[in-house]
This record gives C-alpha cells, structure tokens and sequence, in this order.
C-alpha cells in the first residue's frame, strides 16, 4: 500500500560499491544547520519597546561552503553543531547579553556579525576542514524579522 520495501541486500564497501566512487563531484556545495537559543537583552540610545530589558528565542541558521572529501562530505552537521556548542552558544543561551557579548549595542544586528566572527574563527581554527567558509549567518530575533552577515560582505567592508 504505501510502496515500503526490505533493503535484501545491504550495499558493503569494497565490494558493491568502490571507495573512490565515493566522491560523485568536485563542486562546491552548501550545508546549512539551524540552533536557537534564549536570551534577555535590552538596547541603548533608543527609544522603543526594546530599550526595557526583554527576552527573545532566537534563531539561527547558518551557510557553510566547501567542497567535498574523498567520501563525499564536506562537514559533518555534528561538528557544526559542536562549534556551536562550545564556541558560541556558551554565550547566548540564557544569558543577559549585556553581560557576556563583546561591548556593543545588543542589536541583531551586531549580534549576527559577531556569531558570523565566532563561526569563522573557529572553522578556521580546525584544520580538518579545508577549504570550508561560513558564507552566512541569519540571526532571527523574532519569527518574521532577522539580521543577515554575508561572506562577501564581510571580507569587503
């Protein structure tokens, strides 16, 4: 009814299939992982709602290019999420970023180029990965507003 099938035959390495068929492309691909994190924060020199210390579930999503290895991969998603976890998020996640951000304006703004910075460094800190770049951090504040930082407009500008 719904088109299921038993695998009859698990496909094995060096038998069914080649190691160096691994590798379909020699292209540079995009792989994107997506966290959230919950903060309080509170904005200076304005004038709005947000310049009351206030919480936010943020969102992020970040690009990563790169090209891929001998297997086929350019980064495993599991080591993107453990930068995250201890180069960045250690200090986002219920925090007051007032307190634990560089000193700034706690804008999306500046948030999302400083996340940007972290992910950048520390990517290229790990030299396991060659060639791979962050080519864009989106910070959402809320569900339908965001801040973007672009590689190409952070190795410009």
């Amino acid at each position: 009814m719904y088109g299921f099938k038993i695998v009859d035959h698990l496909q094995k390495i060096d038998e069914d299939i080649q190691r160096t068929q691994l590798k379909y492309h020699a292209k540079r691909v995009l792989v994107s992982k997506e966290f959230t994190f919950d903060a309080a924060h509170h904005l200076h020199c304005y004038d709005g709602k947000c310049k009351n210390l206030h919480g936010h579930t943020y969102r992020v999503i970040f690009g990563i290019s790169g090209y891929t290895d001998e297997r086929g991969l350019m980064i495993d998603f599991g080591d993107i999420k453990t930068i995250w976890k201890e180069k960045i998020e250690i200090y986002l996640d219920h925090r007051y970023l007032n307190e634990t951000l560089p000193l700034m304006n706690t804008t999306a703004e500046n948030m999302v180029v400083w996340i940007y910075e972290k992910m950048a460094e520390a990517l290229l800190e790990d030299h396991s990965h060659k060639n791979v770049r962050v080519e864009f951090v989106r910070l959402y504040e809320t569900p339908t507003s965001y801040a973007e930082a672009r590689r190409e407009w952070m190795e410009v500008e």
